[in-house]
């Protein structure tokens, strides 16, 4: 049809998408090639050029992965939550592994224990069971395990 572009405006127009994109923040392949999919880029032609600015390193999952964990926590999120936004993002299981290795575990217990001690000077003179269904509840939401909660909460509430 004359109505659509050629293969080489195609080209061009996702080469642009994709710049634009990666100017804005890092992104994994697989959400770039989803954004190209809905900017109705043909997967012959949006392929190879993601392979092209993979190899170039423009686009690192490593690196993402990496950058990744490390500002999530920061943000006081857990290995496990860190590890199922990384696969929704689309960064092979290979990566995320080795991303997570970064996080120590008595780190993560450190900053669990702190976030929670937080949580429960915030939440005041309500009573104790109230305050460990809240605190527990934070802490779930943010991906640390029961046993870690349960430990951290036994050293809240014997404290006060």
């Amino acid at each position: 049809m004359a109505n659509e572009p050629s293969p080489e405006k195609l080209e061009k127009r996702a080469r642009n998408v994709l710049l634009f994109q990666l100017s804005r923040s890092m992104k994994t392949k697989r959400q770039l090639a989803i954004i190209l999919e809905k900017r109705e880029i043909p997967a012959e032609i949006a392929l190879p050029l993601l392979d092209r600015f993979e190899e170039v390193n423009l686009i690192d999952d490593k690196a993402f992965a990496y950058s990744y964990v490390r500002s999530r926590v920061e943000r006081g999120k857990s290995a496990r939550i860190i590890d199922r936004e990384l696969s929704q993002k689309g960064v092979p299981k290979d990566l995320i592994a080795l991303a997570l290795e970064e996080i120590d575990p008595e780190d993560e217990a450190k900053m669990a224990f702190e976030l929670a001690s937080n949580r429960w000077d915030k939440l005041g003179s309500i009573d104790k069971q109230a305050k460990y269904r809240r605190v527990s509840g934070f802490l779930m939401r943010r991906g640390f395990n029961s046993q870690l909660v349960s430990s951290v909460l036994r050293d809240l509430s014997s404290r006060g």
